[in-house]
């Protein structure tokens, strides 16, 4: 068991294991970050379209930046209420259950080698089943088709899961069996409902689905609350045991870290590409509008459940004007640039690189630039770049707004590029919506502790976390309802000039 005393101050320790680093992060009974650790790992790419991890430089990373963040603290074991963890979705492993040992690479949720996969089952009439039964549309990303990819080229790996010799799991899964010596398998339901496996009504794995991708049961871990002491850190690598209290994937903790607690409220994450979540409440909402039901969290047998759209090109669309057009030498110069200009001369930037995610779901779509005069320069450009990211998010907010019936109050803001005063200024303006940015912008790592913390009386109740959260500042819309509505339809005219263009090539070069 842990043990205390009562002069020793008490902390959680939230494990955020991202795509391309991992990152502890030591938190106080007030929300406040005391400490963080960062350390980035190798990422693979065999082939096009291939992206792919080794797991024990997922653990490794993330064992280090651990032990990392309470050196640097002065924290001992003793000191850590609970841990929690977040985790990059989808991203797949299959393991040795008596060794450990990876059976290969991990396969990344960004990796397309299952696509024609997917486009078979789509042939074959089984969307609707999966979507009614995950949420889910059937695509590349998510977790099942990605372990049927392993079990059929992993030499032997098939017939080792037949004979029950391996376990499969998202990083959740993988790095609380590195936590406990192997002692448990277990995901927590909303890195569950990722994998195209899991009935999110009953909260069981599905027959019917596993029978769809020919894969074996007892390949599976256990499924837990995402808030709730499933497991605890072994002492030889902490000097005690620790509660592993807190385990949801890092959309759904961020918004549990926004404190998007109740119906309709939402956040959006501007990373590499940006990732919106509306909470719907106890019930989940079937999109019409191409977007994704998932489940946000699962806490004393109530379960949250979020409609979510995903935006493949947020920041990333900056460091294409960095490193593709060499119009800024650093990610922070694009804001001054724009600012040269009070509008973007009539220029759109549809920035569909690598196709349209939510709602349009064309990845055929290329990127598009329309517009052009001769009195064009780098301001405008700049401008029209981080207008698209507002634009791509306000087709998934309408799309979420339509779904869900409700409609929003506010938007909750993080990730890097939340940092531009300016880009939240446009989102506001072009989503007619008060855009908030919190005080604590680390609320991946956050929404992980206080699952965590909830679980072992560290906080008391959510209420408490609604109570902590804080604005830095609040984005008021400006721009009147004609203005928005006339830029949201030069964009749309926009996309439509983007969309499918690639197709003819594809069809081309066949």
């Amino acid at each position: 068991m842990t043990s205390t005393t009562s002069h020793q101050p008490q902390y959680v320790l939230a494990l955020d294991q991202g795509t391309s680093s991992s990152r502890a992060i030591l938190f106080d009974h007030l929300g406040n970050v005391v400490r963080i650790a960062q350390r980035e790992f190798r990422q693979y790419y065999p082939h096009p379209g291939h992206v792919e991890h080794d797991p024990y430089e997922i653990w490794q990373s993330q064992l280090a930046v651990a032990h990392e963040v309470l050196g640097d603290a002065g924290v001992s074991g003793t000191q850590i209420s609970a841990i929690g963890i977040t985790n990059q979705r989808e991203t797949t492993v299959l393991w040795d259950r008596k060794t450990g040992e990876p059976v290969g690479r991990a396969l990344v949720w960004q990796d397309r080698r299952t696509a024609p996969m997917c486009e078979d089952l789509q042939a074959a009439g089984h969307a609707e089943t999966f979507q009614r039964k995950t949420g889910l549309i059937v695509d590349a990303y998510f977790s099942g088709t990605k372990l049927r990819w392993m079990l059929d080229n992993y030499e032997g790996a098939r017939a080792r899961a037949e004979r029950g010799e391996l376990a499969f799991g998202t990083v959740d899964s993988w790095l609380i069996w590195q936590l406990t010596d192997g002692a448990r398998h277990v995901t927590d339901v909303s890195n569950a409902s990722r994998t195209m496996l899991f009935n999110i009504h009953d909260f069981r794995w599905d027959d019917e689905l596993l029978g769809l991708l020919d894969i074996p049961r007892n390949l599976l871990p256990e499924v837990v609350p995402s808030s709730g002491e499933v497991a605890r850190a072994s002492a030889r690598l902490f000097g005690v045991e620790i509660p592993i209290a807190g385990i949801a994937g890092d959309q759904q903790a961020a918004t549990f870290g926004q404190a998007c607690l109740r119906p309709g409220m939402a956040k959006n994450t501007y990373g590499t590409g940006c990732f919106i979540l509306m909470n719907t409440g106890d019930k989940p909402v079937t999109s019409h509008n191409r977007l994704i039901t998932t489940i946000g969290w699962q806490i004393g047998g109530n379960t949250q459940y979020c409609l979510e759209g995903g935006v493949f090109m947020g920041g990333a669309t900056i460091q294409w004007l960095r490193d593709g057009l060499k119009l800024i030498h650093s990610a922070p110069e694009v804001e001054p640039l724009a600012r040269q200009c009070t509008d973007t001369g009539g220029v759109v930037l549809v920035p569909a690189f690598a196709g349209l995610g939510a709602p349009h779901w064309d990845p055929f779509a290329r990127g598009t630039l329309v517009g052009i005069t001769r009195g064009t320069g780098g301001p405008h450009i700049a401008r029209a770049a981080l207008e698209s990211i507002a634009l791509q998010s306000v087709d998934v907010l309408d799309a979420m707004q339509k779904d869900a019936g409700i409609s929003l109050a506010e938007l909750r803001v993080d990730g890097g590029a939340s940092r531009s005063d300016l880009l939240m200024q446009m989102q506001a303006d072009l989503l007619g919506t008060v855009v908030v940015r919190p005080r604590v912008t680390e609320t991946t790592a956050l929404g992980a502790a206080y699952l965590a913390g909830l679980a072992t009386g560290y906080w008391t109740d959510p209420e408490e976390i609604t109570r902590q959260w804080q604005v830095e500042q609040r984005f008021e819309p400006k721009l009147s309802a004609d203005e928005r509505e006339r830029r949201i339809a030069r964009w749309h005219r926009a996309v439509d000039r983007a969309r499918d263009w690639a197709r003819e090539s594809d069809d081309a070069a066949r």
